[in-house]
């Protein structure tokens, strides 16, 4: 479903990714890990077309869209709940939800059947909305372009507990309904228990590929590259 294979990118004359490696296949929850300033967000923003990549390889479905511009890469099936949600801040819910909605099995009553908070808020704009119904408006708004594959960029930074467990709970559901995700997150807790895969990125390069159970038996790359 999506492949990336050498990619390098970064601002100016500054290099941040060297050589990023990272597949995810139907049906598959991947992680992508690493702390802070690694390359993590410049990855998923290369990987839409927001920055240029400047070598290796995006292909999605098999077909290679690097440098896409963003609008083919959504066409192409990818799906963004983007760093800080972003959401319209003047449209309501029901606006956000159907801004940028296309054909599919997610329709609107889908999303307000998976977060009954936004059926609640429906009049609401998203200027009005707490931190965490943003982040339900955001990941809604990317099931309306009915992906094949959800990436989130910081899934539930910034949220109280409680929000966290209630998005953690969809997202699970979303895994068990057989969505695709490619996520970011800082709980590795969380992470174990929710995906198949992992992909640790260090200064720009991709480091370490492994699964559950790898990723347990391999204390030191949580001690040592995750900060854990």
């Amino acid at each position: 479903m999506l492949v990336v294979e050498g990619l390098q990118a970064g601002y100016g004359e500054a290099a941040v990714l060297h050589d990023i490696h990272l597949s995810v296949d139907q049906g598959q929850v991947v992680t992508l890990l690493g702390r802070n300033g690694m390359g993590k967000t410049t990855t998923i923003s290369t990987i839409f077309g927001l920055l240029p990549a400047r070598g290796g390889r995006v292909s999605i479905g098999g077909r290679d869209l690097t440098n896409a511009p963003p609008h083919r890469i959504a066409r192409a099936g990818l799906g963004l709940v983007p760093e800080g949600r972003q959401v319209f801040p003047t449209l309501d819910v029901r606006e956000n939800l159907l801004a940028t909605a296309r054909p599919g099995t997610w329709t609107l009553a889908r999303v307000l059947d998976l977060f009954p908070r936004l059926a609640e808020r429906m009049g609401h704009r998203g200027d009005q909305l707490s931190g965490g119904e943003q982040q339900m408006l955001a990941i809604g708004r990317a099931l309306m372009t009915n992906p094949r594959l959800l990436v989130l960029d910081e899934a539930t930074e910034g949220l109280a507990p409680l929000i966290r467990d209630e998005i953690w709970a969809c997202l699970t559901r979303l895994k068990a309904e057989g969505e695709a995700i490619l996520i970011v997150d800082k709980n590795l807790g969380a992470l174990t228990r929710f995906a198949d895969r992992h992909v640790v990125i260090e200064k720009g390069h991709t480091l370490w590929t492994g699964d559950n159970d790898t990723l347990r038996d391999s204390p030191e790359i949580a001690n040592r590259y995750l900060g854990v």
